[in-house]
């Protein structure tokens, strides 16, 4: 089950806006490997959504509904629409995803400013064990 990370400041766009929407394009992404991400994304994937913009931390979940397309408004950018899932209560902070010392190679951790990634499924098993009953189940 394939997992994707999008990063939102919640002042533009919330975990709150996309569970009021229940759906919404994700959109606005611009760098080329999160453009690649975002393109990888297929209908029943899962994104977990970060609020960046000094919060920085995973808040919530949605569901891939679309596949990917180009932005209409952007011929390098891609958008994929989602629906919302679900909150991560509490949320999974970014000290703590580094405290763990697990995940050196994650893209969240080593390329700070990359808005959309792919997750790995290690991540996804200690998520499980720090937050049981948030992820969806295999």
């Amino acid at each position: 089950m394939p997992f994707f990370l999008a990063k939102s400041d919640p002042q533009v766009y919330s975990i709150d806006h996309l569970k009021a929407d229940r759906r919404t394009s994700w959109d606005g992404v611009r760098n080329p490997q999160a453009v690649q991400a975002i393109r990888a994304m297929q209908p029943n994937d899962w994104v977990l959504i970060y609020h960046s913009g000094g919060e920085s931390a995973l808040v919530g979940i949605a569901r891939v509904v679309s596949a990917p397309r180009d932005d209409p408004r952007d011929p390098k950018s891609a958008v994929v629409d989602v629906e919302y899932y679900g909150r991560i209560d509490p949320p999974v902070t970014l000290r703590e995803v580094k405290a763990s010392g697990l995940f050196a190679d994650f893209a969240l951790v080593r390329q700070s400013r990359l808005s959309a990634m792919p997750v790995p499924s290690s991540f996804i098993a200690w998520l499980r064990k720090q937050r049981p009953k948030v992820l969806p189940e295999e």
